[in-house]
């Protein structure tokens, strides 16, 4: 049975615009996901990338063009001005963390509450009330976002030693592990597609 380690960036617009897809090919092929959150800033750092906020306008201008695009097509709404963005991407991470090991709720429910927060609802999901609500809503206890800070903060760091350990320098990124085949972007899932069917 394959295995996908999948790291991302919670306040990531493509990994929000991903959905549920990954999950979809996951159950088709009998895989399984890890979930591994990672601050992106770090990581653009680390591999070789270039933060948003240093970037060349003419970058930025056609991010923003391909967004709108990506949305339209996928039919999934997007707000290209999120009112809380940049975020601090660790609170929700360490919740996704401790969700993940608790267990008993909707794992992918949960991180796609966070990336839809940003993107469709302008919510502040660096905020304590907001990350309490998104646990409960997919059926974890909304007191993982005291209990798991230590473990959060520990297993945080380490997903990004992994991440560049793997070669995964964006978001959403997906890697075999048994193989090490590696997909960068939403706008790959359909390779991943074909790559677990064999293709």
């Amino acid at each position: 049975m394959a295995h996908i380690d999948y790291y991302f960036g919670t306040p990531s617009p493509w990994a929000y615009l991903a959905g549920d897809r990954l999950e979809r090919i996951a159950a088709r092929h009998g895989a399984s996901i890890t979930y591994k959150p990672v601050d992106l800033m770090q990581l653009f750092d680390r591999t070789g990338g270039v933060r948003p906020a240093n970037r060349h306008p003419s970058r930025m201008e056609y991010r923003a063009q391909e967004l709108r695009r990506w949305s339209q097509h996928l039919g999934v709404p997007l707000n290209l001005k999120p009112a809380f963005w940049p975020v601090n991407p660790a609170p929700s991470s360490y919740a996704i963390i401790a969700a993940q090991q608790a267990g008993g709720g909707d794992l992918p429910g949960l991180v796609q509450g966070f990336l839809r927060g940003v993107w469709a609802e302008d919510a502040d999901i660096a905020d304590d009330a907001v990350i309490r609500a998104k646990l409960a809503a997919a059926g974890f206890d909304p007191d993982l976002a005291d209990k798991g800070l230590f473990v959060g903060a520990e297993t945080f760091g380490r997903n990004l030693e992994h991440a560049a350990e793997a070669g995964v320098f964006g978001s959403p990124f997906y890697v075999v592990r048994d193989s090490g085949e590696r997909f960068w972007g939403q706008d790959r899932l359909d390779f991943l597609d074909r790559y677990l069917a064999g293709l």
